[in-house]
């Protein structure tokens, strides 16, 4: 099989002031506090499952120089670079016409480059899973992480338990059958009463923003459902590898609408699968998801740099150069850079990208 892989990295960061800017959004931090940063992470996770030159970067000009340190081994033609953000629909499409020049049906993986996902090996077996899949099938298949909490932070995707198919795949000498299902409905961010009953039906998936397809595949259902893209792309196709391209392209973003895949495709295509997946997994939404998943001290503190702790508990300090002390304070979020200090209560940290408008209405962008 011919696989391929997008991984889009031009998002901004803005919930994770002060830490993550727009100068260096969250992709490129080290997040987990491990010396790896969430894009090498990213491109790590699918060793042995896709070679490096066959992995595209989407990022924009800004940020092209960072992927380059980062992600040395990535050839430096296949960091795609967008004018400037048009949502995820024209940044897969986009790279569909560069893999589709070297093979018009290749299977290609899809994902985020700022997720955190802990079980590598169950995570590759799914990706294998669905890249067999589409390879004999067709279709779209998407990776529904199999919820463990009513969250209302991320959408939801009902599948159909009586649809099924199964994918055979060999692995150490077993042979491992995974199941995939047919796509019913997407569902949005749900508040905490939907989200409960979506968690007490059994057949609702998180959507995790993963998706594994064959280019023709998606070239047709952009045909379809997205003509406005559909032409651009076959206008801008013809100018590929040319002088005039940069300019072509920055002209066709400035006339098309941004629209996600999932508004754009999924959600109307009838050929939408959908793999039960049970690798750990989170979209690393706000600072109250990195104090959930880092390592916490007996007092239910998260600690990073220097820092003093008195009488105080389940707060999280991450600061980057003078000391910081904390005393008799609970359910703290303390972040301390260069950039500015954020103080929040634990359970508000959705609010930081209030903070980032505010900064941008008041001409305070050197701060972001």
């Amino acid at each position: 099989m011919n696989n391929y892989a997008i991984i889009m990295a031009g998002g901004i960061g803005t919930r994770f002031w002060p830490y993550g800017t727009s100068k260096l959004p969250k992709q490129f931090l080290d997040i987990e506090n491990n010396r790896e940063t969430m894009i090498q992470k990213t491109v790590k996770r699918l060793e042995n499952l896709i070679s490096a030159k066959k992995i595209y970067i989407v990022t924009n000009t800004a940020y092209k120089s960072i992927i380059k340190k980062q992600l040395p081994q990535i050839p430096e033609d296949n960091i795609i670079m967008e004018p400037f953000g048009r949502n995820t629909a024209p940044c897969i499409g986009l790279t569909c016409l560069y893999i589709k020049q070297f093979d018009p049906k290749a299977n290609v993986f899809v994902a985020p480059s700022d997720h955190i996902i802990q079980n590598v090996a169950e995570f590759q077996r799914v990706v294998k899973s669905g890249l067999k899949f589409v390879n004999k099938n067709g279709g779209i298949v998407t990776l529904g992480i199999h919820p463990t909490k009513p969250e209302t932070g991320y959408g939801y995707i009902q599948y159909d338990s009586d649809k099924m198919n199964e994918i055979e795949i060999e692995e150490e000498q077993k042979k491992i059958f995974q199941q995939v299902y047919k796509v019913k409905t997407f569902a949005e961010k749900p508040n905490l009463e939907v989200a409960k009953m979506f968690l007490e039906s059994g057949d609702f998936l998180w959507n995790s923003g993963m998706f594994i397809f064959r280019v023709d595949t998606m070239m047709k259902e952009i045909e379809m459902y997205l003509p406005d893209l559909d032409s651009a792309l076959k206008h801008l196709e013809k100018k590929l590898f040319k002088e005039e391209f940069p300019k072509q392209l920055e002209l066709m973003y400035s006339q098309i609408k941004g629209i996600s895949i999932d508004y754009g495709i999924m959600e109307k295509s009838k050929q939408v699968y959908i793999i039960r997946s049970f690798f750990d997994w989170s979209d690393v939404g706000s600072w109250d998801e990195i104090y959930r998943l880092r390592k916490k001290d007996k007092n239910g503190n998260v600690t990073q740099g220097k820092t003093v702790m008195i009488n105080s508990r389940n707060c999280m300090i991450i600061n980057h150069q003078r000391i910081s002390a904390v005393v008799g304070c609970d359910d703290l979020i303390i972040i301390d850079t260069d950039n500015g200090l954020l103080v929040c209560r634990k359970g508000e940290s959705q609010n930081v990208r209030e903070v980032v408008d505010y900064l941008r209405r008041k001409g305070l962008g050197e701060y972001l």
